[in-house]
């Protein structure tokens, strides 16, 4: 198939960021993504765009830095990086990111710990500006033909990137005729599942399957949001395209338990496979894994907040994504397809004023999948009732 670079472009400018006329769009890409990048920046001109501004990350660079800088500079970013981030911010920019490894396999030899020290391109502003929620911005998967080795190990080179695209194409729904009318369906669906688990007030989520028995606690005013986000000035955009989760903000304090991931997780250029994390009073205090938990490990210990959760997500079966039963090794991807939880920074939109203060803050936010069909989903009230989320992850509210 001829990937559709022009379609996947307009989808993710027009509806995803929503870029407006006169914004400055900024576009994070990555080398082996050039031409859907090229498509991103012409629909972004078409759009009205004032600017867009492109830069491409290279994973080669950061293997040098990891290999030879001294120990004590690895978790240092240039502050003009954070500058420019919250610049675009204040220009009320828009923002677009492209997802997929390129590299899968570049880091593997590398010195874990060191490795894990090292978290740019990431930087910490990002969080604030997400917050402040002054930026419409998008991340959307960029196939590559690296990754779609990575994922399709069995395939010769080109018929493992064509399949890539074909389920890009799918989950994006690309392949119905009016797919912006298929995502407004999708994210009314998720908006009223939201609503409804709002509604509840429920004062703790406890995830129970094989290897989980985990309690996580809200907060007084955690609501669910799902479906869309909309900046402080109106402009409704999707932060994830595809999306099909429900999200709610915990307390970083009340998280009691085991939980066992439920798909590998790639982060920092490694797999991380067989994940397993205790947790006390809220605290990581027992992080395995069958492989790359060094690296984890090196990520949660030099981020203050690491430690704690800052993002609770439910998935049920009704996506695109987990059907498949593809793992993508893609955040993106992965974490649409199954409820999952996220170490570090929480997100304000999903809390009321009156709580903001207890959130977790952290230069990390890791996202790993810890929902299956074996994975039942439970809220509990304040006074203990217990009420069915999700069975066979499928809706019970």
């Amino acid at each position: 198939m001829r990937p559709p670079l022009e379609g996947l472009a307009d989808l993710i400018v027009s509806f995803g960021a929503n870029v407006q006329e006169g914004q400055i769009v900024d576009v994070g890409s990555a080398l082996g993504k050039e031409d859907l990048t090229r498509a991103i920046t012409a629909s972004a001109y078409k759009r009205g765009a004032k600017f867009v501004d492109v830069h491409y990350w290279d994973p080669h660079l950061k293997r040098e830095r990891v290999q030879h800088a001294a120990a004590d500079v690895l978790e240092f970013v240039p502050p003009w990086y954070g500058e420019r981030t919250l610049q675009l911010g204040d220009e009320r920019g828009a923002a677009i990111s492209l997802s997929g490894p390129i590299e899968p396999r570049l880091f593997d030899d590398l010195d874990q710990e060191r490795l894990g020290r090292d978290v740019f391109p990431r930087v910490k502003e990002w969080t604030t500006v997400i917050n402040a929620r002054t930026v419409n911005w998008c991340v959307a998967p960029g196939p590559s033909a690296k990754w779609a080795e990575l994922v399709f190990p069995d395939l010769e080179p080109e018929a493992a990137l064509e399949r890539l695209w074909e389920q890009v194409v799918h989950v994006c729904r690309l392949d119905v005729a009016d797919p912006v009318a298929a995502w407004r369906e999708r994210s009314r669906s998720l908006g009223s599942v939201a609503d409804r688990l709002s509604q509840r007030h429920f004062d703790a989520i406890h995830f129970e399957g094989p290897g989980t028995d985990l309690t996580v606690g809200l907060l007084p005013t955690s609501e669910w949001s799902g479906g869309g986000d909309e900046t402080a000035d109106g402009i409704p955009h999707m932060a994830n395209l595809p999306t099909e989760e429900v999200f709610t903000t915990p307390d970083p304090e009340r998280v009691e338990g085991m939980v066992r991931a439920t798909k590998p997780l790639y982060t920092q250029g490694r797999i991380i496979d067989g994940l397993t994390v205790r947790f006390e009073h809220g605290h990581a205090v027992q992080v395995e894994a069958e492989s790359g938990v060094e690296t984890l490990r090196a990520m949660i210990e030099q981020n203050e907040g690491g430690d704690r959760l800052g993002e609770l997500a439910l998935v049920d079966r009704e996506g695109r994504i987990g059907p498949l039963e593809t793992v993508f090794y893609d955040t993106l991807l992965d974490e649409n397809a199954a409820s999952h939880l996220a170490l570090g920074s929480a997100y304000e939109t999903a809390v009321g004023e009156a709580d903001r203060g207890r959130l977790n803050r952290s230069t990390i936010h890791i996202d790993f999948m810890v929902g299956s069909p074996q994975v039942d989903v439970t809220g509990v009230t304040s006074d203990g009732e217990r009420m069915p989320v999700l069975r066979d992850s499928t809706w019970q509210i």
